[in-house]
């Protein structure tokens, strides 16, 4: 009761805040700057509330074939929208971190119940990273778009390229703690009832791993992707973090790196909430639809069909920032 009492509030707020945005619009100033935007990108004129629509049928079925995917939003919002919308590349990176935002808070709470994100573990690097992403919001809003939008193709498809051929570990063996793990307390347990058992892990190889953040926390400011793509395989395969704690440590860690990062975008005035409130709200409640649908679908498929998705999107940003 407490968890359909808890997605019922979610909607309820995010609900809340689109009609919000939508009167915003209405009274003001909001629907111009998205017809704004999409016609300076060569779109056909139509009414304000039209690309706010399209965006929130488009995030809906993103959100759905995000959780059946098993990635996060962001990583998938970005390059799309980026490719197949006529909005700047700026307005976009800002939506995608509030949409990579939104589906961190929404879930971690219950995975800090459960012990499935470490508070120990997500601290130090979520300094380093969260530093990190907002010099690389300043450094992606500094350097000439289409240079950005040919580092965000290239990205892309070396993301594509990671899904296709890595595969984590469950539960990976860490023989010795490094002193410098041991001393930032970055072990733990947690309860698993798919075996019924208390598992035990502590992680190794600490300062190469936040040394890693550092990249992962630029490149996150950047391209306002959400970084769980990267956060897990370096949490799980070189720190030795089991796989559900890498991922729920991860969720949690986007609150924290992309709220840094948001602040740079929102000050610069490259977040319009007619298009990050649909985007939200879109995600939110396909996520919702795709957690449905996850016990019927074909989760192999649906990866390889994501993969292929992002290595179109790739193609299309480098076709954008080269000119093509």
């Amino acid at each position: 009761m407490k968890t359909s009492g808890m997605r019922i509030s979610l909607i309820v707020l995010a609900l809340g805040l689109a009609f919000a945005a939508f009167g915003y619009a209405a009274s003001a100033d909001g629907g111009k700057a998205v017809a704004e935007a999409a016609q300076a990108a060569g779109a056909p004129a139509g009414p304000w509330w039209m690309w706010p629509a399209v965006l929130l049928v488009f995030c809906f079925v993103l959100g759905i074939v995000a959780v059946l995917a098993g990635v996060g939003g962001g990583v998938l919002y970005v390059p799309l929208v980026s490719g197949f919308f006529p909005f700047h590349l700026d307005f976009v990176r800002g939506a995608g971190l509030l949409v990579a935002l939104a589906g961190s808070l929404a879930a971690g709470p219950g995975l800090l119940k459960r012990n499935l994100a470490s508070f120990r573990l997500a601290l130090p690097v979520a300094l380093i990273a969260s530093a990190c992403s907002i010099v690389g919001a300043m450094i992606g809003l500094a350097l000439p778009t289409n240079y950005v939008q040919i580092c965000l193709g290239i990205l892309i498809l070396f993301i594509a390229v990671l899904l296709l051929v890595s595969k984590n570990s469950a539960n990976p063996t860490v023989t010795k703690q490094d002193a410098l793990s041991m001393a930032l307390g970055m072990n733990g347990a947690y309860y698993d009832p798919g075996t019924c058992e208390t598992v035990e892990w502590k992680t190794h190889r600490t300062v190469l791993g936040l040394l890693l953040f550092i990249v992962i926390g630029v490149m996150a400011g950047m391209f306002g992707l959400g970084a769980g793509w990267a956060n897990v395989p370096v949490l799980n395969l070189l720190m030795g973090a089991p796989l559900k704690v890498a991922v729920g440590t991860s969720k949690f860690l986007l609150a924290i790196t992309d709220t840094s990062a948001a602040w740079i975008y929102l000050n610069k005035g490259c977040v319009i909430p007619l298009m990050a409130i649909p985007s939200v709200v879109g995600l939110m409640l396909g996520s919702f639809v795709g957690v449905k649908l996850l016990a019927r679908a074909k989760p192999k498929f649906i990866r390889y069909m994501v993969i292929g998705v992002m290595l179109l999107a790739g193609y299309k940003a480098l076709e954008k920032g080269l000119g093509w």
